[in-house]
């Protein structure tokens, strides 16, 4: 069973892994870039892995560029660990995984020069869910780090991610490779003779529509898969295992607007359908808003008294409509916040973090979300 943890103080200092989930546009980026700051400043040594195509990450770290190799932070005198970051390449990645699986140089030429294989490598590097959990999985285990901070992409089903580790283990399903090698093999030892059988002539029927060529193609990359199998098979479950460690929390994070406080709320639902361990959830971008009447002064200036009537009158009711709409978009997510909280439990903490005006676009930036996350209480 996942230990309970009161805050994310002691998420950041006693876990290995801590994945950030949630819909697209809710700050998952700059809140994994906060988590991992906080981290480096704790000692630990860390790395933040995102996948995220809008590169928010590499501008809240003051970086101009990085991709599918790790390059460190310099923090300064603010931190006695290491914060180390890394952006998905996601074209390269299923080529790596090859390099390392394949049994010999042989076989991995032949599958990088399959056309079967390279069309399907530029379909799976548009699965960045999965690519996300191939990268993980290297990284997880050369422990080279303390912690690591999964920023995952936004996805349009939620179970995307959860179940993007068995994708190609299911593609490469030993009963489709037998399928299409049978016919394959037969044909390469018994010449051009009737194949007997279903399989084969259904491949056969195949052949017309497709083309044989095609065919062909594709039962030489199920034959040079053949031996992969086992190894894409372990990945998949050591990842499985690595998401249902003790040492893995999972982070909810949201936006306080309908749409991603369903998903938020579906994702609470999976993780513990599934048994994940959930560390907690944080709602960005929040308004908020004081119930006390606006100060005439302090809105407009030393000035404002001595505005006529017929200026300060309009004025004053615009601001005051401001602020009753204000009040108004405050109370309706403070409703939605509370909606969430009762969806995640008495045992889950929950962190609600103000809207700021300023996006995060350098690392002063993200000192301040950091400050909002760990100082502010809940």
């Amino acid at each position: 069973m996942a230990p309970s943890f009161g805050n994310l103080d002691l998420l950041v200092e006693k876990q290995r892994l801590i994945v950030c989930v949630g819909s697209g546009g809710v700050g998952k980026t700059t809140s994994a870039a906060a988590i991992g700051l906080r981290a480096a400043m704790r000692g630990r040594r860390v790395l933040v892995l995102t996948i995220d195509p809008a590169r928010r990450l590499a501008n809240s770290l003051g970086l101009t560029e990085f991709g599918n190799t790790e390059v460190r932070i310099d923090l300064g005198e603010r931190a006695s660990g290491e914060l180390w970051a890394m952006m998905l390449d996601a074209p390269s990645t299923l080529d790596d995984v090859i390099r390392r699986v394949a049994k010999d140089d042989v076989t991995r030429e032949a599958i990088f020069a399959n056309k079967i294989y390279r069309h399907m490598a530029g379909s799976f590097s548009g699965s960045q869910e999965y690519m996300a959990t191939e990268r993980l999985y290297d990284v997880y285990g050369s422990d080279r780090y303390d912690l690591i901070v999964l920023d995952t992409p936004p996805v349009k089903n939620a179970l995307d991610f959860l179940e993007s580790p068995g994708r190609l283990v299911r593609f490469l399903d030993r009963q489709i490779m037998k399928w299409f090698l049978t016919p394959y093999e037969e044909e390469k030892v018994f010449g051009k003779r009737f194949l007997m059988g279903t399989s084969s002539v259904v491949y056969r029927l195949l052949g017309h529509i497709f083309g044989r060529e095609f065919l062909d193609e594709l039962s030489v990359f199920f034959a040079l898969f053949r031996d992969l199998y086992d190894g894409f098979r372990e990945r998949h479950e050591a990842v499985g295992r690595l998401f249902a460690a003790t040492t893995t929390s999972f982070l909810v994070v949201s936006a306080p607007t309908e749409p991603s406080v369903d998903v938020a709320r579906f994702f609470l639902d999976e993780l513990r359908t599934r048994k994940l361990p959930v560390g907690g959830v944080v709602v960005n971008q929040v308004h908020m808003a004081t119930t006390a009447v606006p100060d005439v002064d302090a809105l407009l200036g030393p000035g404002a008294r001595a505005l006529d009537a017929a200026t300060s009158g309009p004025l004053l009711a615009r601001l005051g409509a401001a602020h009753r709409r204000l009040r108004e978009l405050a109370a309706l997510e403070a409703a939605r916040v509370e909606e969430l909280r009762r969806a995640s439990g008495v045992a889950t903490w929950l962190r609600v973090i103000p809207r700021h005006p300023e996006e995060v676009h350098d690392l002063e930036g993200l000192l301040r979300l950091h400050r909002d996350l760990f100082d502010t209480p809940s």
